[in-house]
């Protein structure tokens, strides 16, 4: 998966991870019509106000992630430089939500039941096809980017981020303070495995990659660009999809639904988009410098 490669090896890459790509975002829409929201085929194992999140994930899967991985899946196809840059938005979002739905749904609470275990077979093949595009993209991503930051706005951007991420990391360890202290909390009481996944994942990946990919802009800008794409598109994806969880939810009445909670999470999602954008524009800067 690299320029050394030979060219009937890195085309048949392209042509494999451009179907794997195709057939991910065949199955989001499976999964996400299937799902409580639509035709209610797939039964999840877990409470009635996590049905409402489940619904309002499926929605950003259907309209943004699905979509992500047919125009990549496609571009790549066609051999388009822009593929890289749409599919690594990808990967990590694919395998948190075969995690989340394949393992911390089917092992939830006895009081639950379900069918979701007989779609095992797609979240394993979501979880995978997540792992090789990861690879892949990380692998074919330019690493030496023309790309140009102003120092004092950079600084503003890193606080900012620093902030955000830290306040994301210190809602999760309160919450698991919580269940040790008092032995539950309202999202661990529903489904503690997912509980512990969502929370394992967020604080033992996405959040250190977070501060990585700040640290990153600072001493290896130009080979860090791949970083904060993989960031940038996991976190903008996720946000999204509880910003439409906590829609659902309001619609629907959940008990645990909060104003506050939603709105935390859209000023964070908004926040988050505006940082992406700041990349971009440092990425368009230094390509025409």
């Amino acid at each position: 998966m690299n320029a050394e490669l030979s060219p009937k090896i890195a085309g048949f890459e392209k042509y494999f991870i451009g179907i794997i790509a195709l057939f991910s975002g065949f199955v989001l829409i499976y999964l996400s019509i299937s799902g409580p929201f639509f035709l209610d085929i797939i039964k999840y194992k877990t409470s009635l106000s996590s049905i409402s999140q489940i619904k309002g994930q499926d929605l950003i899967n259907l309209f943004i992630l699905s979509p992500l991985l047919l125009i990549g899946g496609t571009a790549l196809l066609l051999n388009k430089k822009i593929a890289r840059y749409i599919l690594i938005l990808t990967p990590v979002y694919l395998i948190y939500y075969a995690l989340s739905m394949g393992l911390g749904m089917e092992w939830g609470m006895t009081a639950y039941t379900g069918n979701c275990e007989k779609y095992m077979l797609y979240f394993i093949f979501l979880l995978i096809a997540g792992l090789l595009v990861l690879l892949y993209t990380l692998s074919v991503f330019p690493k030496n980017e023309n790309i140009s930051f102003n120092k004092k706005s950079l600084v503003v951007y890193s606080i900012i981020f620093v902030l955000l991420v830290s306040m994301f990391a210190m809602m999760w360890i309160k919450e698991i303070f919580e269940v040790l202290e008092k032995g539950g909390s309202a999202g661990y009481n529903q489904n503690p495995a997912l509980f512990w996944m969502v929370r394992f994942f967020d604080l033992g990946f996405s959040i250190p990659l977070g501060y990585v990919s700040v640290y990153l802009l600072w001493t290896r800008p130009a080979e860090s660009l791949s970083m904060q794409f993989l960031f940038y598109g996991f976190f903008m994806t996720m946000l999204t999809a509880v910003s439409s969880m906590s829609f659902v939810m309001f619609y629907e009445k959940a008990p645990d639904f909060t104003v506050s909670g939603m709105v935390l999470f859209i000023s964070l999602t908004v926040i988050v988009c505006l940082g992406f954008l700041y990349i971009l524009s440092a990425l368009r800067k230094g390509k025409k410098a």
